[in-house]
């Protein structure tokens, strides 16, 4: 697989919010177990929200670094995948 190819962006930015996921359970929530927080998830949606917006902020770290090395067809990749996610956050 090529460094520089949108495949890899899609990946990445799918990926690695599930990072910032569980680093904002760990962080707010881990008095909670697992299921206890992600039955809260579901009804309160502006946890939900809060949630994906912290998560995404890893996107935007490895977003800047691709750009840096110039590796543009992942970086639309990865900034494609944040759109998605910020329209989720957003709904």
């Amino acid at each position: 697989m090529q460094k520089d190819n949108y495949a890899l962006g899609v990946i990445l930015g799918l990926a690695l919010p599930f990072l910032g996921f569980i680093g904002f359970y760990q962080w707010k929530f881990s008095v909670f177990p697992l299921q206890e927080f992600l039955d809260l998830l579901v009804q309160q949606k502006s946890i939900l929200s809060a949630m994906i917006s912290v998560s995404l902020l890893i996107n935007a770290g490895v977003l800047t670094f691709f750009i840096q090395k110039k590796n543009d067809k992942t970086a639309k990749g990865i900034f494609f995948t944040t759109c998605i996610y910020a329209i989720v956050a957003i709904a």
